[in-house]
């Protein structure tokens, strides 16, 4: 009957012991609140590491350096991100949301990364970028107002929108509320430009407006081409079709998942020539994948078109 005793007690101390220690360790983790070039931050898929704190995008304008990571301790949330300062090729200056709000962002820059914001009906576009050698990624633009009510536009050479999510453009008051534009009417013409794994849900008009600068309403000065488009979801409502080039040429469009029934899903028109189509889902109620006019057909290379654009 002692021995019991012995090993209740025992086991009393223990509990007692293993209690005390539970409450004297901290209930958050250990590496919450760490500051200065060791803090992380998740944004999507990436994990980033912090080099530079900064309140507001003017004072990381003065303080960044090539190759710096930026992240904002100050409240965005009611101003747009401006982004005006940018790294070297080799060494690209990254400004890290982290899912932290903003009043839209605007870039002006070259050989930056602009990663993990949100907006919530800013002022249309939601993310307009101009310049080369720019990624912008992990970024979600919900309901942008005024405007023409684009989600993003693009201009420059080199680009990469990757992972973003835009949703809810609204045609409303005569706007054609794209998810994505781009277009060369006294704004650069764009070259190399990637687009990949994006969400575009709840478009009133098309996912993709890309104009050259020959479609009739350009300036008439250059080229626009060779973009790819790979692996985004794609939901418009209002428009013909969901992705639309005028003398845009050598598109790739590949793997893409056109989840609303518009007439068709592709338009080529005004010498979009050497487009590649293929791998792509269609909603079964879209007639036909691609729409294509004569200039358009040189080096075309996908399913066969079932009509114009």
């Amino acid at each position: 009957m002692r021995i019991t005793w012995r090993l209740v007690l025992g086991f009393l101390a223990v509990s007692v012991l293993a209690l005390l220690a539970a409450l004297a360790r901290p209930s958050w983790p250990q590496d919450r609140g760490a500051a200065g070039p060791t803090a992380s931050l998740t944004a999507g898929k990436r994990t980033e590491h912090c080099t530079l704190r900064a309140a507001t995008p003017r004072e990381a304008a003065r303080r960044a350096k090539p190759g710096d990571t930026v992240c904002f301790d100050g409240d965005l949330s009611r101003r747009r991100l401006v982004v005006t300062k940018g790294g070297s090729r080799e060494h690209p200056i990254t400004y890290a949301g982290g899912g932290e709000a903003v009043d839209g962002i605007t870039i002006e820059a070259d050989d930056v990364i602009v990663d993990g914001f949100r907006s919530l009906r800013p002022e249309a576009p939601g993310i307009e970028l101009t310049g080369h050698r720019v990624t912008v990624r992990n970024n979600t633009v919900i309901g942008p107002r005024s405007g023409d009510g684009d989600g993003i536009r693009f201009f420059g050479d080199d680009l990469t929108i990757a992972y973003n999510t835009v949703r809810d453009t609204d045609n409303g008051h005569g706007r054609h509320a794209d998810c994505m534009q781009t277009f060369a009417s006294d704004t650069p013409t764009s070259h190399r430009v990637r687009i990949e794994n994006n969400r575009c849900e709840d478009i009133d008009n098309m996912c993709l407006m890309a104009e050259g600068p020959n479609d009739g309403e350009g300036d008439g000065h250059g080229t626009t081409g060779d973009f790819t488009i790979r692996g985004n979801h794609c939901e418009t409502l209002r428009a013909s079709q969901a992705l639309m080039f005028e003398d845009v040429r050598n598109a790739t469009i590949t793997g893409n998942e056109f989840a609303a029934p518009t007439h068709h899903a592709i338009g080529l028109a005004y010498h979009s020539t050497g487009a590649r189509v293929g791998g792509n889902t269609l909603h079964p109620g879209i007639r036909y994948e691609v729409g294509i006019d004569a200039s358009s057909r040189p080096g075309y290379r996908g399913p066969k078109p079932g009509g114009l654009p």
